[in-house]
């Protein structure tokens, strides 16, 4: 569920965005994640506001850790076994890979097949995508912007921008 803070603080964050970018539509991250950081740290930002940046910034970390003790494959020992990483089953359950049972090891397979089918139909998209996109540069080689490509090419029109799908409710 997006709660008003977090629209706010997307909200922050696209402002600042929009802010930094150079006439070529570029930024960088590290100077967003900079301003950012300084847009939040102002004495006049709501306490509610400040506590919701607190609250992601806790689950960057959290989220950060679990990647960090992902199994993934040791050189020396050839496995993916080490009793620091973590297994996660799904549902927001984790166990110390140390600790894991069989059982704990079917599931972790289970949602591993099924993340990994839903990568590729995610990647099977976006190479469609670019493919497509790339044939219309080639056949339209005066245009030289995506978005004048999809306007003119695809059809995109100002108006079908859905709000809740840029700010994820």
């Amino acid at each position: 569920m997006t709660t008003t803070a977090d629209i706010r603080l997307r909200h922050i964050v696209e402002q600042t965005a929009v802010a930094l970018t150079d006439d070529d539509g570029r930024f960088h991250k590290h100077d967003l994640t900079d301003a950012v950081r300084d847009r939040l740290s102002r004495d006049d930002l709501d306490p509610h506001i400040k506590a919701a940046a607190l609250d992601k910034l806790a689950q960057s970390l959290v989220t950060g850790f679990g990647e960090h003790r992902n199994p993934r494959r040791r050189r020396p020992t050839g496995t993916l076994f080490h009793p620091r990483d973590i297994v996660k089953l799904g549902t927001g359950i984790w166990v110390w890979m140390d600790r894991a049972t069989d059982s704990d090891l079917l599931e972790w397979s289970r949602l591993s097949r099924r993340n990994r089918a839903r990568v590729d139909v995610a990647d099977a998209e976006v190479q469609d995508y670019v493919d497509e996109r790339i044939d219309a540069f080639r056949t339209h080689a005066d245009v030289v912007y995506l978005g004048d490509l999809e306007r003119a090419v695809f059809g995109w029109a100002d108006g079908d921008t859905d709000l809740s799908d840029l700010l994820g409710s």
